[in-house]
């Protein structure tokens, strides 16, 4: 098991188990380990899959985040990508496709 996993899931333990405001927060390292481990998840799915497209966005969150000095929020995001990968509660049926706008794009009316 690479360090990140048991990092991830030493987060994922206190997290269920109910860890209370006062014990120790995620620090800039644990959320680091948990984006990469994301990454890493969202890679093993082909570029166009949906559930990696969302994943991808979760890790983007994770990021603003962690930029943010919210590296408690960081390594939730990062957990809602990995869950994204192994669940992939998102799918299209054959034809479908995800109509994704540009920045300077207005949505249709």
């Amino acid at each position: 098991m690479s360090r990140s996993s048991i990092v991830i899931l030493a987060v994922l333990v206190l997290t269920m188990t109910g860890a209370s405001a006062h014990d120790e927060e995620p620090t800039q390292e644990v959320c680091d380990a948990a984006v990469a481990e994301a990454r890493a998840q969202a890679a093993t799915l082909p570029a166009d899959d949906v559930s990696r497209y969302f994943a991808e966005r979760d890790i983007q969150q994770a990021l603003v985040e962690a930029g943010n000095g919210e590296f408690d929020d960081c390594v939730e995001k990062a957990e809602r990508a990995i869950l994204e990968v192994r669940e992939r509660p998102h799918s299209l049926k054959p034809g479908e496709r995800l109509n994704i706008l540009r920045v300077d794009e207005v949505p249709p009316r």
